[in-house]
């Protein structure tokens, strides 16, 4: 069995409240990350409401539909991202969202090592049938990313999303279980 929490160039961590507060506190005040992770608008937020809203997820406990990870280097074991994966235990899909908030790490494959992980979790240890995700077309950096992942685009919502004045198409994107596994034994995605 291969290591559940090591990639190439990351691993998963869980990491304290505060913890994640400092550091993602410059993130969301990044408003080209907070726009490429989400369609919400990007806004500004103290390091003490994430805390907040970080020791309020942990409150809640295990659930078995949500999981978490905070991504670290294995080099220099700094926090640079996370991944959350939400289960459909009826339809045994799971949604994943991603996201790296340190821009020397962008570009670089640090993206994919993260998803290549996520997948085999949701694979492996979550059992799940399929994972999907949306981006937004003005992303083309993170579709080439999961499309190295072995995910695939699956469906176009046009003109869904208003960035400064323009409109732009929101893309959908799977990978399945058995797509996942004839990669593992060297299938091309």
């Amino acid at each position: 069995m291969k290591d559940l929490f090591h990639g190439e160039f990351v691993r998963l961590t869980a990491e304290d409240p505060d913890v994640r507060a400092k550091i993602e506190v410059h993130w969301q005040r990044d408003s080209e990350y907070r726009r490429l992770l989400d369609s919400e608008p990007a806004m500004v937020v103290s390091e003490k409401w994430l805390k907040d809203w970080f020791e309020k997820r942990n409150e809640e406990g295990f659930s078995p539909n949500r999981y978490v990870f905070s991504i670290r280097t294995l080099v220099e074991e700094k926090l640079i991202g996370f991944f959350s994966l939400w289960v459909d235990l009826i339809h045994s899909e799971a949604w994943v969202g991603i996201g790296i908030g340190e821009r020397e790490f962008w570009g670089k494959g640090y993206g994919t090592d993260m998803m290549k992980l996520c997948l085999r979790y949701a694979f492996t240890e979550l059992n799940v049938h399929r994972v999907s995700l949306g981006l937004h077309s003005y992303n083309p950096r993170a579709l080439k990313s999961y499309e190295k992942a072995g995910f695939q685009l699956e469906g176009c919502t046009r003109k869904d999303t208003l960035r400064e004045g323009k409109r732009t198409d929101g893309f959908w994107m799977g990978i399945l279980r058995e797509e996942w596994l004839a990669m593992q034994n060297g299938a091309k995605p």
